[in-house]
């Protein structure tokens, strides 16, 4: 008996990050990391700004059109790939310095977006949605940081980044842009694939982290990171309830006020 062909299985598509393989380092740069990205701090501060108008005018947008309006798409696109690559540069995985331009084709770290149609519902509730996603992207990045110090001695002293910590450290990177293009809503594809793709999942390899398949050692230190997170958020935690007490202490009880330290712990300071 005649049978119909089995219909295409359609793949989501996710916002994919190309770089290249870990490679030598200038050792001054290593070194002087932090102090070299000061004006890129700056200009991505004032990017960000104007991001958060473009995307809450774009979320507006979004819930008539079904998709973002063009001068939205237009600007977080460029944007994303530019923050991107200045955390790829702070986080040590490339070492030349990332541009300050929109649009750098020869840049060695690129994004991949492609806007389109959205889920009217799901721009509607995108807030609400992101927040586990937001949850393991802000453990996984303040685990990471917890250690940077000893990240940045080791590159420092070999002026170079060993494999299985780029692949590590290239697998926040990605998980990150893409929870920022969901966000954004630059993809209607949920953040996923924090520890990679599975080996022969992609047909040809593109670049280095397309596909990005982590060896066991790299997988292993992305749940380490995820595990410092959450040890970072519990102590905080745990720091933040007692001097709420010892403030009620000195100021009478107050059962209706409690200072919460932040769900997402991070690098910044929260003085």
């Amino acid at each position: 008996m005649w049978q119909a062909p089995p219909a295409p299985v359609s793949r989501e598509w996710l916002p994919v990050l190309d770089m290249p393989a870990p490679g030598p380092q200038n050792r001054w740069t290593v070194l002087l990391r932090f102090l070299l990205l000061i004006p890129q701090f700056v200009v991505v501060w004032v990017l960000s700004v104007v991001a958060f108008l473009v995307t809450v005018i774009g979320w507006f947008g979004a819930l008539v059109l079904g998709r973002l309006p063009g001068f939205a798409a237009d600007y977080l696109t460029a944007y994303l790939p530019y923050d991107t690559r200045v955390a790829a540069y702070l986080m040590l995985t490339v070492d030349r310095y990332p541009p300050f331009r929109f649009r750098v084709p020869e840049y060695p770290v690129q994004v991949e977006l492609r806007p389109g149609e959205l889920n009217r519902l799901a721009v509607l509730f995108r807030i609400v949605l992101v927040i586990p996603a937001s949850i393991v992207q802000g453990l996984v990045y303040a685990g990471w940081w917890l250690v940077s110090l000893v990240i940045w001695l080791v590159v420092l002293l070999l002026g170079r980044m060993p494999q299985a910590l780029y692949e590590a450290t290239t697998a926040i990177v990605r998980y990150r842009m893409r929870y920022l293009a969901y966000l954004v809503m630059l993809t209607p594809a949920y953040p996923k694939r924090l520890f990679g793709e599975e080996p022969g999942s992609e047909p040809e390899r593109v670049s280095a982290t397309r596909p990005l398949v982590l060896s066991g050692a790299g997988r292993g230190l992305v749940v380490l990171f995820l595990f410092l997170g959450v040890v970072s958020w519990a102590t905080s935690s745990v720091t933040a309830s007692v001097n709420s007490d010892d403030n009620d202490d000195d100021y009478g009880p107050n059962p209706t006020e409690h200072v919460m330290a932040p769900l997402v712990p991070g690098p910044a300071d929260r003085g």
